[in-house]
């Protein structure tokens, strides 16, 4: 047999498992390379050997490319440690910003370049490595990124690790950015497939077309290195898709937005992309909407899937523990093969930014200005991912206050706000407030969802009367007015004078308990 060195047993039982090579040939040259190490160290002649080792792997088989390559940037970032005293990407840095270069960062490259097909990590590094820094995507953020786990989540999706990922980042931090650049190496990895992205807006689909049409197509960009051999064979800007490799039933990357007919049109067998499927704060206060929400993503979006065998990516702000991805959540508890990545403004340990990035990055003093000028719920739900209710509890307890007795004064006045009851299991809801001065204190109040619509009418009167109200609203909508004039009727038949009015509504009822 042949003698191998401690340092190549180490490498060829990379992670516990033992490295079998391709060819005698190679595993000749990698055992010659680590003796080499051992009496001479590293030099640039070992590691201009190790490139040439990684285009030969990966042409003989990936998972001895992937460790021989593995090895190689070892070696490299080990070499220029010991020579500048810096990482590979201080070096990187420092050739980007001064317009020089250095034969080692070019070998290194050649590395990444090899793995780029395979690697997600490595196919972002490469992509960009000729761009200015500052406009680079992923580099000045690649430590964040990667610790944050959201590359090698993405990554474990190509693995087929996992089925299905969520992730949820406050606004700005480029989670649909990534998105984009994912998909366009899903394009390369795989021009055989189609693959779909839904969003629930127009402009958002059309600003992903475009964002991964230039990445793929550009000349700022090296994905035609990475991928040579697959070109752009068509492109629809109205139908927002485009296609590569020879001809298929449906475009590689197809956009289309909740509401859109998709019946027929489109159709994806390698991933489903889901951005952003709730506009804002007043869907997400909606039930009803959410409900409509999770029927277009399971009976529009989810069944333009032709398998089971295609995954799925979700990319929102968490606005309700009912939109989609808290329903998922719900539907895949305890599978291993579902991954909920949802990431605060702060590092809840260190109580710093998660988003400090190198370039345009958002500190901690930044987040914390943001907190002082929104409602604290918007910005839980939009910066903290954390939904806006908690099964049914709007406000949070230590903000609810409470007395034991009413002021000994005269209330200023007694009134009434009615929520009528609407259909099925709905409440009819009529709080007592007695106000002084600006407070206000809830000292009755009627929650019923009888369908005995006479017995509400008399509970609603009762409260009134017994309470002496002055005033009471009554919400127009949903049969309001006629509840109004009904408990009117009976007031009077009891002896007292209210002034009953019945007022009509623009917002959904989550919202306007949400505004006060």
């Amino acid at each position: 047999g042949v003698c191998i060195s401690e340092v190549a047993l180490l490498f060829l039982y990379y992670r516990n498992e033992v490295l079998f090579l391709a060819s005698k040939e190679l595993q000749n040259a990698i055992n010659g390379y680590e003796n080499y190490i051992l009496d001479n160290g590293i030099d640039e002649q070992v590691i201009d050997a190790y490139v040439l080792a990684c285009q030969t792997a990966y042409k003989e088989d990936e998972e001895t490319g992937l460790k021989v390559s593995a090895r190689a940037k070892e070696i490299i970032e080990r070499f220029v440690l010991d020579k500048t005293g810096g990482t590979i990407w201080d070096l990187d840095s420092y050739c980007n910003q001064n317009k020089v270069s250095y034969s080692i960062l070019d070998s290194y490259y050649q590395v990444l370049l090899a793995e780029a097909p395979y690697l997600f990590d490595s196919y972002l590094l490469y992509l960009e490595k000729d761009r200015e820094e500052k406009e680079k995507f992923y580099f000045p953020k690649m430590i964040q990124l990667r610790k944050l786990g959201i590359i090698q989540a993405m990554q474990d999706l190509e693995d087929d690790v996992l089925d299905y990922l969520s992730v949820s980042m406050p606004p700005g931090t480029q989670k649909t950015t990534a998105l984009k650049f994912f998909a366009s190496w899903i394009i390369g990895k795989h021009p055989r497939d189609y693959s779909l992205f839904f969003s629930h807006s127009g402009d958002i689909t059309r600003m992903f077309y475009d964002g991964v049409l230039d990445i793929t197509t550009s000349e700022e960009y090296k994905w035609s290195e990475i991928f040579p051999e697959v070109k752009l064979r068509d492109t629809n800007a109205k139908a927002e898709k485009m296609d590569f490799g020879k001809y298929k039933p449906f475009y590689s990357l197809q956009c289309t937005s909740v509401g859109s007919k998709n019946s027929g049109k489109v159709r994806c067998n390698r991933y489903l992309y889901c951005d952003d499927l709730i506009g804002g704060i007043e869907e997400a206060l909606n039930k009803a909407r959410l409900d409509n929400l999770w029927n277009i993503y399971s009976v529009d979006a989810r069944q333009r899937k032709l398998n089971e065998q295609v995954k799925e990516i979700h990319i929102a702000t968490r606005w309700s523990v009912h939109d989609v991805i808290g329903r998922l959540k719900a539907l895949f508890s305890g599978n291993n093969r579902a991954k909920f990545i949802a990431i605060p403004d702060l590092d809840p340990e260190t109580g710093e930014s998660n988003f400090n990035y190198k370039y345009n990055g958002m500190s901690k003093e930044f987040f914390e200005a943001q907190a002082l000028v929104m409602d604290e719920v918007s910005y839980k739900c939009l910066y903290k991912n954390e939904p806006i209710e908690r099964e049914g509890l709007l406000f949070p307890e230590d903000s609810l206050r409470r007395y034991f007795a009413l002021p000994k004064e005269t209330p200023d006045e007694i009134r009434g706000q009615c929520d009528t009851k609407g259909k099925g299991t709905d409440y009819m809801v009529l709080p007592c407030l007695y106000r002084y001065g600006d407070e206000y204190y809830c000292e009755d109040a009627v929650c019923n969802n009888s369908a005995d619509y006479e017995q509400q009418y008399q509970n609603l009167a009762r409260i009134i009367v017994e309470n002496q109200m002055n005033s009471c609203d009554f919400e127009r909508n949903a049969g309001g007015d006629r509840v109004a004039l009904e408990v009117s009727k009976r007031v009077s038949e009891m002896g007292w004078i209210c002034n009953i009015r019945d007022t009509p509504t623009e917002t959904n009822k989550e919202a306007r308990i949400y505004q006060c």
